[in-house]
């Protein structure tokens, strides 16, 4: 009996291991964090006192992908962030492996491309590992409660905005705004692979 009961606390604690290693799936809801934004300031998703929820980005400087959805997020801060969905867009690469991805270079890209939104960096990658980002960049949209609602792309052309027919983040918020189900919840992330610490 005693061997049965061990075993079973076994599987249990492998199981609750198993289902948080990979990062959250639609409908966990993820920990607050504290990370510093490129004007010096840390930002929390506490800090948005009347938020409806967030449109939490891990992205970087020099990926491509990221650099080909800067203005879309731009665009997403713009369009949302008056009605209670603000972007929170995260650095997760680790500068020693991406060096261009450190926090000065951070300020530099935010300055020149005139973000709209907090960049902040994860210099220690464990929020990125609470969530369970892989790529950049990688969107999870939360509710007021930080529920998972959505995770996965921006949209479904990497290419052009123009020509993207599946806006995934905008149907996700445009449902939590009219008090519906999102449509899709979850897609594929496509970009490049985070930089980890050794």
């Amino acid at each position: 009996m005693k061997n049965y009961l061990i075993l079973g606390l076994v599987l249990l604690f492998s199981v609750a291991f198993t289902a948080n290693k990979n990062g959250y799936a639609v409908g966990d809801i993820a920990t607050d964090f504290s990370l510093k934004n490129v004007n010096g300031e840390m930002v929390s998703l506490k800090d948005y006192e009347d938020a409806k929820g967030y449109i939490v980005i891990f992205t970087c400087n020099t990926c491509p992908y990221s650099i080909a959805y800067e203005d879309r997020i731009i665009a997403l801060q713009s369009k949302y962030a008056e009605q209670g969905f603000p972007v929170i867009a995260i650095n997760p690469n680790d500068d020693k492996k991406s060096p261009k991805d450190s926090f000065e270079k951070m300020k530099v890209r935010a300055k020149e491309k005139m973000f709209n939104f907090p960049y902040v960096y994860d210099e220690t990658q464990e929020v990125t590992k609470a969530y369970g980002a892989t790529n950049t960049p990688h969107v999870y949209v939360l509710d007021a409660k930080r529920t998972v609602k959505y995770i996965g792309a921006i949209d479904n052309n990497t290419k052009s905005a123009a020509d993207a027919d599946k806006k995934y983040v905008e149907d996700a918020v445009n449902a939590l705004l009219a008090g519906k189900e999102v449509p899709v919840e979850k897609t594929k992330a496509i970009g490049c692979t985070i930089k980890w610490a050794l």
